[in-house]
């Protein structure tokens, strides 16, 4: 009778996005009760929690995202959002104009060739190469550079993924460590290496830093976008 209803629900997609959710909450629950500690990231969570659903139940990627998607359409409107905090932040963003430039000339140069090098350094060619192009930069983003450039799009999603949820748990540590204290400076080194889980973690620690986070998320993704094709041409 239970592998019956299960085979029923399990086909409809609002089984998939009623549990997409519902592991985020269980992620974001525990992340709150160990005092937001980044180890217990809650997108990590619920990766985890969602992985271990589909391969107990046998459940294909494909008829999990009949249901995702909705969750995954979302990402633009909630990219957009960031423009309030960008807004309420304006003056401060008008008096670091230029060091904001130089900083995103270097943090974009120095994602995308670090990992290119370090790819090229490890024999990895062909399509990991151009889906480690634009790792750091936000999702639907990162697709269509992919795209562009001839990379798979899952497995940039993947790296993406992946490079996100490592950035929102070490982001705060470390600058922690390099004794970083300016909340712009945090907000936007987290925003250009982390993209939209790195700007996620921003908000959740300050405002400002939430604001110059999503800042760099979105001149990243500007800039990424021009400069992917000319620096993976030099290791191919």
């Amino acid at each position: 009778m239970i592998p019956d209803i299960w085979s029923y629900l399990s086909h409809g997609p609002l089984l998939w996005l009623g549990l997409t959710l519902g592991a985020y909450l269980v992620g974001d629950a525990i992340f709150t009760a160990t005092g937001r500690n980044p180890l217990a990231n809650p997108v990590l969570l619920a990766i985890g929690i969602l992985a271990a659903v589909l391969l107990t139940t046998g459940t294909d990627y494909d008829t999990y995202f009949e249901g995702a998607q909705f969750v995954h359409f979302l990402l633009g409107p909630a990219t957009v959002c960031l423009a309030v905090p960008l807004y309420a932040n304006i003056a401060h963003v008008r008096r670091t104009a230029l060091p904001m430039a130089a900083a995103l000339l270097a943090g974009a140069l120095v994602a995308m060739v670090s990992a290119l090098g370090l790819a090229r350094l490890f024999g990895l060619d062909g399509a990991v190469l151009t889906a480690l192009t634009a790792k750091s930069v936000t999702a639907p983003v990162a697709i269509g550079i992919a795209e562009r450039i001839g990379g798979p799009p899952t497995l940039t999603a993947a790296l993406v993924l992946i490079t996100g949820v490592t950035g929102g748990i070490i982001v705060t540590p470390l600058l922690n460590a390099l004794r970083v204290r300016d909340w712009r400076a945090r907000g936007f080194a987290a925003g250009v290496a982390a993209h939209g889980i790195g700007t996620a973690r921003a908000l959740q620690v300050h405002q400002t830093a939430g604001a110059f986070a999503g800042i760099g998320m979105a001149l990243n993704a500007m800039l990424t976008s021009l400069l992917a094709p000319w620096v993976l041409a030099l290791f191919r």
